[in-house]
């Protein structure tokens, strides 16, 4: 065996090691992602309260900077080589990942918006539409990130005060006074982000208002969160402030800068004037188009304390509304809170949490903390499933160390001084408990004030709301692509076209034409067709940089940076070629030219199976959660079960387990030929016991469709994934192939700079 040859083999069982290597960990990350996936579908946790991130198959290439992206760790997983919603009850709408997307497969937008009875109808100045003059901002729009809530203060103040700009009742610029026989221009209720932000753009237009809130101190809901809670917000811009650089803010620091803010610009705050009515001094009107609606009309706002009236009015008071009550015996004792403040407060005293949610929890680690605490976490569900992933580590620690005692599935029934009474659901079976207590703290979350709202003329009609960002499969980027790989390479083919007399000569006769100084690769513009392929090339590999880079580094959007990647591989081949006058020959340049074609080839040809397998996978994803939801619906008509539909749901569960995600690859082809007698082994089961339960045969017959369907979604991810394993070494195979070409270039232009020069 030759030394080549054995270098060969090696090189070969080497790249053979590494693509399996990397094949087992994807299995075993991908086998995790899914078992995350259909918890939360079992928990209803899979789809996001709010906003919602939405991933078009079509164009996802599976680079996943999503998920990297995503500041909410595990919202997103990589689930067949493509992004996958896992927990979107996590996410919050920062969508860093649609920003990071290169090539626009993923869009954050807002839940089931074409159904919900949970979003205000506004129009885009943020109005209500049909009452002119009342305004909405903040997480009362559905929008839950503090900078959104900032722009929306801003924007609908600064409506506010282009309508009152030409308005001779205005007051003059710089004037608070509130006069007593007339209207203030702007109320704003709450003041957390947004109604501060708009309390200082109101400053700003010399508006005469107030800021109404509830609370004692400021910031809204941030305000209520535990004692050294982080808050991670985006660089914001406050007017009259400026901006704010600093992303990361603990609760303590982000309350003490907006108290600054509004201590230093005088904010006329007043606190203790909790809401109870809004309404217009003219009921009568209401119209859907507040573009020529009559703007003269004052609104008053009833408070606990006082009378406000004003032409324009701002809701910046978030959607918790009032502490959720419990509605148990005991609940108005001394005892009972609705608010952790300072769990220093709390040491050696017997608590009780109740509530699954990000503060319950971080009030239980918080008490459990204090010396001689003892925490009780009781959760009416069987897990947590909106918690972010340190929050879930968090408390696991506490447990292990048993410094929080867990009582999942359980509910409070009673309350008195010394005790509180639960109750225990352990299967189909309630059990009763009684622990001793000091304090209870009910985290269970609001109330939302949307009856307050739709009495001041709100309305939550899906009908009046204009209508989302369409989430529409846009076609897999490949148009694009062949788009400018025609545009370009007619540019070229109309360049050689043009000289045609001289790349049509043979070799040996080109130096006797008069063009050849200036289109032989050594000189002219062949020349510098050869340096420009050469710098594309390196601003061809800054896409590899671009996609490892992270906040201010990040040059541009990924999107561009891809577009620029795949347009610069394509004219620098076609310059490669000019540059070679259209005639490579056996050397090194030759050969770097033909590392360049079969590189641009393989990334084509990887780009189309990496796209489409992955999609097909999904695709047959998808058909099997909907296999099993429509399962998981049939009962009898009375809505009973028997224990028919249990066994049925059962079998999909073990079809669906069965996929072969371990083993090797004879393996898993074994099982793949195997599921057919698994599959006539399961219904017929099934169909024994339907009739011993004396099920409908309709029932039967739909049930035993409906977990053939299962079984045969989840045959077809199991070969899709043996066929995306092919794709996934093709694509190392690029990586290969890219690095050698860079190799080979590397070496053709130093050869070139130390012997160039000839015919």
């Amino acid at each position: 065996m030759s030394f080549a040859a054995l270098a060969l083999l090696v090189a070969a069982l080497a790249f053979a090691l590494l693509c399996a290597w990397a094949r087992r960990r994807e299995l075993a990350g991908m086998e995790q992602a899914v078992t995350q996936q259909r918890a939360a579908e079992r928990r209803g946790s899979a789809r996001a309260q709010l906003q919602h991130p939405f991933v078009d198959l079509s164009r996802c290439l599976g680079c996943g900077k999503c998920v990297e992206a995503c500041p909410e760790a595990g919202v997103l997983q990589m689930v067949h080589g493509q992004a996958a919603v896992v927990n979107g009850a996590r996410c919050v709408g920062h969508a860093a990942c649609e920003r990071e997307c290169p090539v626009g497969a993923i869009t954050v937008t807002l839940a089931d918006a074409g159904e919900r009875r949970d979003v205000p109808a506004l129009s885009p100045e943020l109005e209500a539409i049909g009452t002119p003059g009342l305004f909405l901002a903040g997480e009362v729009t559905a929008h839950a990130l503090i900078h959104v809530a900032i722009g929306q203060g801003v924007q609908a103040v600064d409506t506010i005060a282009r309508r009152l700009a030409p308005d001779p009742q205005s007051a003059a610029p710089g004037s608070e006074a509130r006069a007593h026989d007339a209207p203030l221009d702007l109320a704003i209720v709450g003041a957390g982000p947004a109604g501060l932000a708009a309390a200082l753009e109101a400053k700003r237009q010399g508006l005469r208002f107030v800021v109404l809130e509830h609370e004692s101190s400021l910031g809204g809901t941030v305000a209520k969160y535990p004692r050294k809670k982080l808050v991670v917000t985006r660089p914001i811009e406050l007017p009259l402030h400026g901006r704010v650089l600093q992303h990361e803010f603990v609760k303590e620091e982000l309350v003490a800068l907006w108290q600054s803010i509004a201590a230093c610009h005088a904010l006329p705050i007043e606190h203790g004037h909790e809401l109870r009515e809004v309404h217009r001094t003219d009921p009568t009107e209401r119209v859907v188009s507040d573009a020529t609606a009559d703007h003269s009309a004052t609104f008053e706002l009833v408070t606990s304390r006082a009378t406000v009236r004003a032409r324009f009015v701002v809701l910046a008071l978030g959607r918790r509304g009032l502490p959720r009550r419990l509605g148990v015996p005991g609940e108005e004792l001394a005892k009972v809170a609705y608010s952790l403040q300072d769990a220093r407060a709390y040491q050696r005293r017997r608590v009780l949490v109740v509530g699954g949610g990000e503060s319950a929890v971080e009030a239980a680690v918080g008490l459990a903390e204090q010396p001689g605490t003892e925490v009780i976490l009781s959760y009416r569900q069987d897990g947590f499933f909106r918690l972010r992933p340190e929050s879930e580590a968090r408390l696991g620690e506490q447990v292990r160390a048993r410094r929080v005692r867990l009582l999942l599935q359980s509910e409070v029934t009673a309350i008195t001084p010394e005790r509180v009474d639960l109750a225990l659901k352990r299967g189909e079976v309630v059990e009763p408990l009684t622990v001793a207590n000091d304090d209870l703290f009910v985290l269970a979350g609001g109330t939302p004030p949307f009856p307050l709202l739709e009495r001041a003329g709100v309305s939550f009609d899906p009908a009046l709301r204009p209508p989302p960002r369409a989430v529409a499969e846009q076609g897999s980027g490949l148009l694009r692509a062949l788009a400018i790989g025609f545009l370009l390479a007619s540019g070229a083919f109309a360049f050689a076209l043009w000289h045609r007399d001289y790349y049509t000569l043979p070799a040996r006769s080109r130096p006797l034409h008069a063009s050849h100084e200036w289109l032989r690769p050594s000189d002219g513009i062949g020349l510098a067709f050869g340096i420009a392929a050469a710098a594309l090339v390196v601003v061809n590999l800054l896409y590899v940089v671009r996609r490892g880079a992270r906040g201010r580094f990040a040059l541009g959007s990924l999107q561009a940076w891809m577009t620029s990647h795949v347009a610069t591989g394509i004219l620098a081949f076609l310059l490669a070629a000019l540059h070679a006058a259209l005639d490579p020959r056996d050397s090194v340049g030759g050969h770097s030219f033909l590392a360049l074609g079969l590189l641009l080839l393989t990334g084509a040809v990887g780009r189309y199976l990496y796209a489409w397998l992955p999609r097909a996978a999904n695709g047959r994803e998808l058909a099997l959660a909907e296999a099993r939801a429509k399962l998981a619906a049939i009962t009898r008509p009375d809505g009973s079960e028997p224990p028919f539909f249990a066994k049925a749901r059962a079998q999909v569960v073990a079809l669906v387990e069965a996929q072969p995600w371990r083993g090797t690859f004879l393996h898993r082809i074994g099982a793949l030929l195997s599921t057919q007698q698994s599959l006539r082994r399961a219904l017929r089961t099934l169909a024994e016991q339907g009739a011993r339960d004396g099920v409908a045969p309709a029932d039967v017959k739909r049930a035993l469709a409906l977990a053939r369907r299962a079984h045969r979604a989840a045959l077809m991810i199991a070969r899709f994934e043996e066929l995306r394993a092919l794709a996934s070494s093709w694509r190392f195979l690029h990586r290969w192939l890219a690095a050698l070409m860079v190799l080979l270039v590397a070496i053709h232009v130093g050869c070139a700079l130390l012997y160039g020069g000839g015919p």
